[in-house]
């Protein structure tokens, strides 16, 4: 079925992307997977493309795109390429907006250009050791200290946290409130007190750096409030949204392209004299999944162009994320069993797929969680 939202600008972006992709990361990738980052001359020549904070106005630095298809473009080209080091998506589509949205013109100014260049790196600090989904109750806290705030507490798999420059830190500024007390505060490299741990060892995306924070009476001027102090929960929620749709995004992309492998395999692989593509539990496992993707795909992209019109719910993107990544499972799952014991060789990408799969029904927020969500908006 011939995807219908992408215009002719939309593909001859996509191809500048697949290029680079192709010739930048793909050599690259499993170096990257050894030392456990990327490194940041990538970052530069991503920026050097444009292909950083495109929906960023150009007075700021950003390429002035406000069309998340160009977002969507970008997943899906490293997602087809299993090329899962890139930090790019968090911080141009995850992070970045919490400053387009809420933050100050003088903040813009001060950060953007060299967030669109590569020259900085950004991530977001939710999660907390003791915390996961539990947002309104994080434990982190920054107490009012003149034109200060004194930050302290901690934070884990935080994704770009060993190269991000610029933090956005979600910390408590009143402590005796739950939704009501959290606040959004940009942490800079540099900062005393601010130390990064361990770049941690995940089952997969072995190549994108993902590390705990900890903050110990970092001295955070109250000019690196985004937005109004005690509203960041609720600047959480509103944007959350997107990253679920990123999450669905990616997982769609990463089933079909284990389809493609799978399909190629089952052409080329023989056993009893014919491929095995031939045998009907290999068909009809393949036509399934067919199927599902494609079926999964209309409803991904249906999600895409109501986001880009701004009528995407909350609702909407939870049932996104928890279905794809659902699907992502089963047919990665299912692509490695037709792989046979080729599929259990790291040489093949189906079984870097496996691995990188798992991450997908957590992040973002789990998947019990957007079930979660989906009951409630339900009435229950």
């Amino acid at each position: 079925m011939k995807r219908t939202i992408f215009e002719e600008e939309h593909q001859m972006f996509r191809q500048a992307v697949r290029t680079f992709v192709e010739r930048e990361c793909v050599p690259h990738h499993k170096q990257w997977e050894k030392d456990g980052i990327v490194p940041r001359d990538l970052w530069l020549k991503a920026g050097e493309q444009g292909f950083l904070c495109m929906d960023v106005p150009e007075e700021f630095g950003g390429g002035g795109v406000p069309d998340f298809r160009y977002a969507v473009i970008m997943t899906e080209e490293f997602t087809r390429a299993n090329c899962t080091g890139p930090g790019f998506s968090l911080h141009s589509d995850v992070a970045a907006p919490y400053l387009l949205k809420y933050a100050s013109d003088e903040q813009k100014a001060r950060w953007f250009p060299q967030l669109a260049t590569g020259e900085k790196i950004l991530a977001i600090a939710m999660t907390e050791p003791s915390g996961g989904s539990d947002l309104a109750n994080m434990k982190s806290r920054a107490d009012e200290d003149g034109d200060c705030y004194i930050l302290n507490g901690s934070k884990t798999f935080i994704t770009n946290g060993i190269n991000a420059d610029y933090v956005i830190v979600a910390c408590k500024t009143d402590t005796s409130k739950t939704h009501g007390g959290v606040s959004l505060i940009v942490v800079e490299r540099g900062m005393d007190g601010f130390a990064r741990g361990r770049n941690l060892e995940k089952v997969g995306w072995h190549a994108q750096d993902t590390a705990e924070l900890f903050f110990e009476n970092v001295s955070v001027p109250k000019a690196n409030l985004i937005g109004e102090a005690g509203q960041g929960f609720y600047y959480l929620m509103q944007q959350l949204p997107q990253e679920r749709l990123i999450i669905a995004v990616g997982a769609i992309a990463a089933a079909q392209a284990a389809l493609d492998w799978t399909i190629d395999y089952s052409k080329e692989r023989e056993a009893f004299g014919r491929p095995i593509g031939k045998f009907q539990n290999s068909r009809f496992k393949l036509a399934e999944m067919k199927t599902e993707i494609t079926i999964g795909q209309v409803f991904i992209d249906r999600c895409i162009m109501e986001h880009n019109a701004g009528t995407l719910t909350a609702t909407q993107a939870a049932m996104a994320k928890y279905w794809a990544t659902d699907l992502q499972q089963r047919v990665i799952d299912q692509c490695l069993q037709l792989h046979g014991g080729y599929g259990y060789m790291l040489e093949y990408p189906i079984a870097q797929a496996w691995l990188d799969m798992r991450w997908g029904p957590i992040g973002g927020g789990t998947n019990e969680i957007m079930k979660e969500l989906i009951g409630k908006d339900m009435g229950f």
